[in-house]
């Protein structure tokens, strides 16, 4: 069955997205082993089933040579001419230092390259120091080799709003920034959404399902301990659970999930999921998918026919007002990188 219109998201003019985009850091490592064969067989059931946006990065072990190979192999079952139907984002995280013209050409080239393609649809640029301001010098050339037509949009990944603002006013037009979101990581609410929302920039979320932990299977399970966090995504997350409240906390939330997904007939993941799609100037919330290992294309779909009530969203904000602040904890978005 055909994803419903309400699945897709006008990103830019020029692109639609699909607004559950398949991630690929877990191709990386760290989530099981991956057999490339089977993984590109995936990545047709994904596109078919109408989630057909990915999202991926330089470092992220062989995610842009996969996104290489289903392209060749979709243009070879397909024909070229629908290869506009795939959209693939990738990211640059350079290393800190100088961001000359060559350096940014040579970046985006061995992307271009392994993903088999001559232009980039969306490039998410990191920066893991903010008092290196040579991040400003990398944009600039980013921006050049977007009016060059080798990138068809520049966006950010893990930037704060003070550092939106200053991007802003160097006139480097900007149409994202990727974030953690979710029931849990609620910062991007504090500030940042309503500036992206005034200056016509979306959010796009990670982490929004907390590498599996907002799901029934930890529902009235006792805590997890280290050697039962299997993935990084489950080492990742619960370190965020424990900064946000508590596994007893957590435990609440889960229940009060569960209640307004069975009164809906979906599960607790598509509650989390609606609920960040719901928040202002979200474009798209990223799932990763563990490519021949798990797959959960037909659950994540259900996303698309939810929409939650007044009632939902107020048994929530019971269980979230009584959890810590972690804008005051942690700091601004991505502060947790820096």
């Amino acid at each position: 069955m055909p994803l419903p219109a309400a699945s897709r998201f006008a990103f830019a003019a020029d692109l639609e997205i699909c607004r559950i985009l398949n991630g690929l850091w877990q191709v990386s490592g760290g989530h099981g082993a991956i057999d490339p064969a089977r993984a590109i067989e995936e990545m047709f059931a994904y596109h078919d089933a109408g989630l057909t946006t990915w999202d991926l990065a330089d470092h992220y072990g062989p995610a842009e040579d996969f996104i290489g190979v289903f392209r060749r192999q979709f243009a070879a079952r397909r024909g070229a001419e629908r290869l506009s139907e795939i959209q693939a984002f990738t990211k640059w995280v350079p290393s800190p230092g100088p961001m000359t013209r060559r350096v940014v050409e040579d970046a985006i080239g061995l992307s271009l390259r392994r993903m088999g393609t001559e232009r980039l649809d969306l490039l998410q640029f990191h920066w893991w120091d903010y008092a290196d301001r040579r991040y400003l010098d990398a944009l600039q050339e980013l921006a050049r080799l977007r009016d060059a037509g080798r990138i068809r949009h520049l966006a950010l990944t893990n930037f704060d709003t003070e550092r939106l603002g200053i991007i802003a006013g160097y006139g480097i037009p900007i149409v994202s920034n990727q974030v953690q979101y979710s029931l849990i990581d609620r910062r991007p609410a504090a500030r940042m959404a309503a500036w992206c929302v005034a200056h016509g920039v979306s959010l796009l979320a990670y982490g929004t399902l907390l590498g599996g932990l907002l799901s029934e299977k930890y529902l009235g399970r006792p805590e997890p301990g280290r050697a039962d966090l299997t993935t990084a995504s489950l080492k990742k997350y619960k370190q965020m659970i424990d900064a946000w409240g508590g596994w007893a906390l957590f435990q609440e939330l889960l229940a009060a999930l569960k209640q307004i997904a069975t009164r809906h007939g979906v599960g607790i993941a598509n509650v989390g999921l609606c609920y960040v799609l719901d928040q202002p100037a979200v474009a798209g919330v990223i799932v990763g998918a563990r490519l021949g290992l798990a797959q959960h294309i037909a659950d994540n779909s259900r996303t698309f026919a939810l929409a939650l009530d007044d009632e939902d969203r107020a048994a929530l904000d019971a269980v979230l007002a009584r959890s810590r602040d972690l804008l005051a904890q942690i700091g601004d978005c991505g502060d947790e990188y820096r």
